[in-house]
């Protein structure tokens, strides 16, 4: 199993990126698929889950409204599009594949940095 995601970096409070995460070596169209971040010093926090066929998704209170998952299984490419960023979504951004399985090992990160 090989999870790459990028897409993030540097940018101002009320700015938007959006991540992109490579999935690899599983069947990524049979998987429910999530986004979790963790902050310096806090623990891995779940942001947003999305089923396999992409037409449910659930979000943390806190990103509600500002962030949408997405997928492509076509491409195993899971995505977050994220609006109206704030300082503390500042994370590295991972995503982790089954639900309710916030195992970042296997996933390499992306870091999202949002300046006030």
């Amino acid at each position: 199993v090989q999870l790459q995601a990028s897409g993030g970096g540097l940018v101002q409070a009320g700015g938007s990126l959006r991540l992109s995460c490579a999935a690899s070596g599983f069947t990524f169209s049979a998987y429910t698929m999530n986004w979790v971040r963790q902050a310096p010093g806090k623990e891995i926090e779940w942001v947003s889950t999305i089923n396999n066929g992409g037409d449910i998704t659930k979000y943390t209170d806190s990103v509600k409204g500002r962030f949408t998952i997405s997928r492509d299984n076509a491409k195993n490419t899971l995505y977050l599009q994220m609006n109206t960023l704030k300082p503390e979504d500042t994370a590295v951004y991972y995503c982790t594949p089954g639900l309710g399985d916030y195992d970042v090992s296997r996933s390499q990160g992306t870091q999202v940095t949002v300046s006030s």
